[in-house]
Parts: structure tokens; sequence; C-alpha cells
């Protein structure tokens, strides 16, 4: 690991400003993605900016949305009873990330802010149409993921919270990889009145996408059933040494038909 410099703020106003001035910055939350990296060699920031101590974390329910705040923990999220009663596929998920040492560590905000291509919460904040607030504005989430560890965040952006539309019925299946438990593939379902949403994580090669015609089917129909023939082109697919582009192409299918059927279950 190179030197650096390590610097914790203490509101978000700090964090912002330290953003500003300090010398090829970083921002650290859970760090479970950063200080590997940073071990490895990979990544080599000169200046550490902590935001444990920012007043960033936090779970209540606003009218019909649920706002969790950036430096929540997946372990609080899944533990909470305002999520648990409100969205109950979002604890399930949260739930489901790694291990207890990542959930009790790694937050939401650290996650969506990574856009690791196989992170769970992206396919959340997709399907459920999901607000993401900054330091200097609100980003809808199909305007926030931009691509494969893209996002619309500016340098001297940071996280605040997310906003979560609360559904009528919701649900979250996923293909694990065995070791990291990061979806090889992973499908959120959503309904809310007459609109349905599908996000898809894990498969796409350009990272979390919708599917737009599963959300037609579904629209007319919310039942397993209506997706059997819908296929999904294996040309948009990622392909690794975990799964072939067909094989995930092949599951994205498979993960929706339960995902609805959880939803209605």
């Amino acid at each position: 690991m190179y030197p650096f410099k390590y610097q914790k703020a203490a509101t978000v106003r700090g964090a912002v400003s330290l953003l500003k001035k300090a010398e090829e910055p970083k921002l650290l939350a859970g760090g479970h993605t950063l200080l590997p990296t940073m071990k490895q060699r990979l990544a080599s920031p000169k200046t550490l900016i902590d935001l444990s101590a920012a007043g960033l974390s936090g779970i209540e329910q606003k009218g019909r949305s649920i706002v969790i705040g950036a430096m929540t923990t997946h372990a609080e999220v899944a533990n909470s009873p305002v999520v648990q009663q409100a969205i109950p596929a979002l604890a399930k998920l949260a739930g489901h990330i790694g291990d207890p040492q990542v959930r009790h560590r790694g937050t939401i905000g650290g996650s969506v802010a990574n856009n690791d291509p196989a992170a769970d919460y992206p396919a959340a904040l997709m399907a459920l149409g999901a607000v993401v607030h900054t330091s200097k504005r609100k980003i809808p989430a199909e305007e926030f993921f931009a691509g494969m560890f893209s996002t619309a965040l500016d340098e001297d952006e940071i996280i605040t919270k997310v906003a979560f539309p609360i559904p009528s019925k919701a649900a979250y299946v996923k293909f694990p990889n065995p070791a990291s438990r990061y979806a090889i593939v992973g499908v959120f379902v959503a309904k809310k009145g007459s609109n349905v949403r599908v996000a898809v994580t894990g498969a796409g090669s350009n990272g979390v996408f919708r599917h737009e015609a599963m959300e037609q089917a579904l629209a007319k129909r919310f039942n397993p059933k209506s997706l059997e023939g819908i296929a999904t082109p294996a040309a948009d697919m990622n392909g690794d040494i975990h799964a072939s582009a067909d094989y995930r192409a092949h599951l994205v299918g498979v993960i929706a038909r339960r995902a609805v059927a959880a939803a209605t279950a």
C-alpha cells in the first residue's frame, strides 16, 4: 500500500471542502472496495477522506418513501423494522450481501457510488425508481448509473442519502457467486400501481439495466408465466470465468420468473 494522508470529515460540507482542496482524494465509506484495491496497489489516492463522522447514517419513512442515509450499513438496512415493513425485498437484499463482516462495515452509499456491475443495490435503485440525493442535487437512478463502475457523480460530489418509493409488490432474487456472494445474475422486480420495473444486475456488459420486454409483459399480467418465451440477447451479457454470456442470458429469465413468483407469494 502506498503512503497517503488520512482526514476525517465532521460534516458533509467539511467533506466537500476537503475534496476540493486535497491532493488526489478518495472518499472512504465502508472501505470494502477501496482498501483492498489500495493493498493490491491498484489504487493509490494521496488523501483518504473518512465519512464515518459526517452524520450520514439513518433510516426513516417520509411519506411514501424510505430514506436511507449514505453511511448506513447493509446490516442496518437488513435489520431495520422500517425497511422490513415497507420494502421487505430491500431488507432481504441487504441481508444477503457478502458475509457478516461485509454487512457490518459496507455502506449503501459506498456500494451505489462504486457501481460494481455485480452489486445488488443498483438493481434495487433502478427497479424501485429511487432518487440519489447528493451534496449538490437529486439524481434519479436511471440518470445516476452511467455504465460499469461509472456514475453521474462529479468529482466534488458526495452521496448523502437514497430515497426509495414504496412499491405495492417487490422481490429480489440472485444467483450468487458462492465465494463472494456477488450476483452472477440478480433480478429486482417491483410493481406500483400499473407500473412495473425489472432491473438486472451482474449480467449486463455495461452494468445494471432495465429489462423493457419483461416490464411490458408483466404490466399486462404480473405473473411468472408472462415471462415465458422472452429472450435476453447474449450479445448484451457479460462473460467471464464465473459464467458465459449465454449462461447469464438464460439465467436472467430463470431468476426473473423466480423474482415475480416471490413478489406475488
